[in-house]
């Protein structure tokens, strides 16, 4: 039965090859039931399932001319609508996948643009409260802590003494201290 089998396969592989569209008929209908159902036990789709198997059917009639068979037909069909399962599951990952990437580069885009928003914003409170500082104060504030000029440079920028900017400098940190929020870490 197994040699008559094997027969039969080895005549329908040679047929296929050539090209016969009657063979290539009856290899499809005598299977496509059968694997698809093997199929849907995989994937519990019905419609994946019979597009999963005529892909498989499809591969079979473009590559008949170079393909090669060494077991029966039906074990090679099932052979192939198995690879074509795995190869749809690594499809879905990856596009799973490439969504998630997608979903986090977005994610961290929006939190990273409000996060500039946010330090725009509080860089401007910081800004208008500097302004209300008296004109003296203000650019000893200035020269200190955004220049980062030494207090003896400062007194010598400004003519003043090196005690005069410490007033200043605690002047200035306590009008910022109360009049913009505890963010602020000078």
């Amino acid at each position: 039965m197994i040699n008559k089998v094997l027969h039969i396969d080895d005549a329908f592989i040679k047929r296929l090859s050539t090209g016969d569209h009657t063979a290539y008929k009856i290899v499809f209908t005598n299977h496509f039931n059968e694997l698809t159902n093997y199929v849907y036990k995989l994937t519990n789709d019905r419609i994946l399932a019979e597009d999963l198997t005529q892909n498989v059917f499809m591969r079979l009639w473009e590559k008949k001319t170079t393909i090669t068979i060494t077991t029966s037909l039906r074990s090679y069909l099932f052979k192939s609508c198995y690879n074509e399962f795995l190869m749809h599951l690594r499809q879905q990952k990856k596009e799973v996948d490439a969504l998630d990437t997608l979903k986090w580069e977005t994610l961290l885009e929006i939190h990273s643009v409000q996060e500039k928003e946010q330090e725009e914003a509080d860089w401007q409170k910081i800004e208008n409260a500097i302004e209300k500082l008296p004109a003296k104060c203000r650019e000893v504030f200035k020269l200190s802590r955004l220049e980062r000029k030494k207090h003896k440079e400062i007194a010598q920028i400004l003519g003043i003494s090196p005690k005069t900017v410490e007033v200043h400098i605690r002047k200035a940190m306590l009008f910022l201290k109360t009049n913009v929020s505890s963010f602020l870490l000078f």
